[in-house]
């Protein structure tokens, strides 16, 4: 019985970032309706930044924040001089945009931070007190701060005039511009804050993972998985498919088909809800005229 508690707050504690990185990719797709494909990469390079800062000396939580604040600006950046001048094209170019920042950011963190595997810091050390029988301090501490993310991001939508603004172009764009919402930026704070979650994603799984250009290649499929899951189009729905995304991983993992075959999870799950459920467990079905 313990040793399922264990894979089961394990799994809560995977499932928090899994759904952090879904929310990254939902916020991402209502806005454009095309999937970032190189959000992990994106989130790999912001952990290598807060790894660079730590080893010039910046205290853990001081380097977290200037690397929340660099990957909001490095995000921001990126759609209003990279994506904006494709923002009406065909799919094909937006995708293949994706993929080449997927592969930008990959080769540029080999070449500037090399390929060697290197170990980051947790800031929840065994000795902090928030680890028990069933789970480790860093894997109650990751689920905190990302619960603490995801608090301040419905607070965020839910309550300031940015957040409104943004929910509205990303719903109705035409009907936001006819009220003076200034669509494009909207869409630019929106990568922003996609950057920035996956920055903090990022930064609360390399110490489970260790640090490397591909670290997040995995953790990407399982936040696919969770938005797909959850529905492509449901913010909250994206955050509960990556807890149960999360959970899934681990049982069966440990359960069922070995931690070696752990991914298979993710890519049936993908395989699987584009087949019966294509709009998700929590996705809304729309119906358009042709």
């Amino acid at each position: 019985m313990d040793a399922l508690l264990h894979q089961i707050f394990s799994g809560l504690a995977n499932g928090c970032i899994y759904g952090s990185v879904a929310l990254a990719l939902v916020m991402i797709y209502q806005a454009t309706h095309h999937l970032n494909f190189a959000q992990g990469e994106m989130a790999t390079f912001s952990t290598f930044i807060a790894w660079a800062l730590i080893q010039k000396g910046f205290p853990y939580w001081a380097a977290f924040v200037l690397t929340v604040g660099i990957s909001f600006v490095g995000g921001l950046a990126i759609q209003r001089i990279i994506l904006r001048p494709v923002e009406k094209a065909p799919v094909l170019t937006n995708v293949i945009v994706f993929i080449g920042l997927l592969v930008i950011f990959n080769s540029v963190a080999g070449w500037v931070f090399e390929h060697t595997v290197k170990a980051f810091p947790s800031p929840f050390p065994q000795s902090s007190g928030l680890g028990s029988a069933y789970f480790s301090a860093h894997e109650m501490g990751s689920f905190l701060v990302m619960l603490a993310v995801l608090a301040v991001l419905y607070a965020f939508f839910r309550f300031t005039p940015v957040g409104l603004a943004m929910r509205a172009a990303a719903q109705n764009p035409d009907s936001a511009r006819l009220v003076g919402i200034r669509v494009s930026w909207m869409l630019a704070v929106g990568w922003g804050l996609a950057a920035a979650i996956g920055a903090v994603a990022g930064m609360m799984v390399a110490p489970s993972v260790f640090l490397d250009p591909n670290m997040m290649a995995g953790i990407l499929l399982y936040g696919f998985a969770a938005a797909l899951l959850g529905g492509i189009d449901n913010p909250l729905g994206a955050v509960a498919g990556g807890f149960i995304v999360g959970v899934l991983e681990n049982l069966l993992g440990a359960y069922v088909i070995g931690t070696e075959l752990k991914l298979t999870v993710a890519l049936v799950l993908i395989v699987g809800t584009l087949t019966l459920r294509p709009n998700g467990l929590f996705g809304k079905q729309v119906v358009t005229r042709v």
